[in-house]
């Protein structure tokens, strides 16, 4: 591991701003990929089963706000914490900043025990809330029960990879990704067909490839080649870190929990006016949106430690640099991702499904769920420079205004005004136009504006 650490270190004030960012973004967007993988393959592998594989990836498709629920409290204690670890370092605060990481780990560890429980107590009328039919249920509880058996893994997994990130070592985070995709990848056949496990088979190699990844990078951070390592006695929750890791966390954790109940929304929605059928069909148009989503997130992940590193360093000329190529970038690869859905809707859906009659209505459904997909690249931009630079009032609201306050009014009110499913998959591009451009203009006049005050007063 000693020369992949000396070779993968990224020194974040020397260089041009987008190489910097562009060396911590291709990793961990190859790690982003691979970490897609654990749900994708599943997904693709119980899409093609044969028989009854339409309700099989209905099923599965009906724990995806459980699984974004368990993402959101890892946004919120781990990701949360990374901007402030980043800026403390920056400002060669070591000390503080292994207490941050301390901090995180120990939040991570507490709240991934008590979702667990709260899912194998809770799990029927969750479920049945979520849009389950009796059908669909059957299916759904099955992967349920047992991924919830690795709910620690992934927390601590997708939690403190960000902290190795934000350390400069991004090829070390890239591979405590794909260690645990592999697995997944060999493992789903094997189960899924060999042992002829179904959906049980899936969620089986998922659990065990995301132990995998989170042994990985425990044994990194509390080895020697990490520039802050985890220590015993930096794990404990302490108040006021806490109630920091929070504040600035509380933006993802909004994203995420707004994102559950948008999904949930769009399943209970989808079951009234179309049925089962329909939420197959927001099954594949999410994981194809995941697909697409990947190199933006990318960029946008490899930008914010370097944005947050030079802000806590006072080089603001670095950090809107960092802004200008991080939107530019975004922007481009989202018109080009859009172009590529609207000129081969079949291909992407069929990737998921073979299910003649899902694809029949999904391919229009796929068309206008990601019209003006390139608003996202904004909606991105302005969220991520309000957290690299501790505004977390901004960044909450941002979170709540796309999610909570456009999609779901939109989701529950065209239905009824003669949409019917196709409200539901409008709902989207409609929010992406919106919060997407009042995110960045709103980053414009005021993160700009603080930047400019703060280099004048140096």
């Amino acid at each position: 591991m000693t020369n992949i650490t000396k070779s993968s270190k990224v020194n974040f004030l020397s260089g041009p701003v987008w190489k910097c960012i562009i060396t911590q973004a291709i990793p961990l967007t190859i790690a982003q990929l691979v970490q897609l993988l654990y749900n994708v393959v599943d997904r693709i592998y119980l899409g093609h089963m044969g028989d009854g594989d339409g309700m099989a990836l209905t099923g599965v498709g009906l724990t995806f706000p459980v699984v974004t629920l368990i993402m959101a409290f890892t946004a919120l204690f781990g990701t949360g914490g990374v901007p402030l670890f980043s800026m403390a370092r920056g400002a060669n605060e070591e000390e503080k900043a292994k207490e941050i990481l301390g901090n995180s780990f120990a939040l991570l560890l507490c709240s991934s025990v008590v979702l667990t429980a709260v899912g194998y107590l809770f799990s029927k009328p969750i479920l049945f809330a979520f849009g389950a039919s009796e059908e669909s249920y059957v299916y759904a509880k099955e992967y349920l029960d047992i991924y919830l058996i690795g709910t620690v893994f992934s927390m601590i997994t997708t939690g403190l990879n960000g902290y190795i990130n934000a350390q400069g070592f991004p090829k070390i985070g890239m591979c405590s990704i794909i260690i645990g995709a592999v697995c997944n990848i060999i493992l789903d056949p094997i189960f899924i067909y060999g042992f002829d496990m179904g959906v049980s088979g899936a969620a089986l190699a998922t659990i065990i490839s995301q132990g995998i990844s989170a042994s990985w990078v425990l044994r990194f951070l509390t080895g020697q080649k990490a520039t802050v390592p985890l220590r015993l006695k930096n794990i404990a929750v302490k108040p006021h870190i806490t109630k920091e890791i929070v504040k600035l966390g509380s933006s993802n954790f909004i994203m995420q929990g707004t994102n559950c109940l948008v999904q949930v929304v769009c399943n209970s929605t989808l079951q009234i006016f179309g049925g089962d059928l329909y939420v197959g069909v927001m099954t594949v148009a999410n994981s194809v949106r995941e697909i697409f989503m990947l190199p933006v997130s990318g960029i946008v992940g490899g930008a914010q430690p370097v944005i947050s590193y030079n802000y806590g360093a006072r080089q603001y000329e670095r950090v809107r640099s960092g802004i200008r190529f991080n939107t530019l970038i975004g922007s481009a690869y989202t018109l080009f991702a859009w172009l590529l859905i609207v000129l081969f809707p079949s291909f992407w859906f069929g990737i998921f499904s073979d299910d003649i009659q899902m694809m029949d209505v999904g391919i229009e459904a796929l068309k206008i769920y990601f019209f003006g997909f390139v608003f996202m690249a904004l909606q991105f931009a302005g969220q991520s420079t309000f957290q690299a630079v501790g505004d977390a009032k901004h960044a909450i609201f941002f979170s709540l205004l796309r999610k909570a306050i456009i999609v779901v009014p939109l989701t529950l009110v065209l239905p009824h005004l003669g949409f019917g499913v196709n409200g539901v998959f409008l709902a989207e591009p409609i929010s992406n136009l919106i919060g997407g451009t009042a995110a960045y203009l709103t980053m414009r006049m005021t993160v700009y504006k603080k930047i400019e005050k703060c280099r004048m007063q140096n």
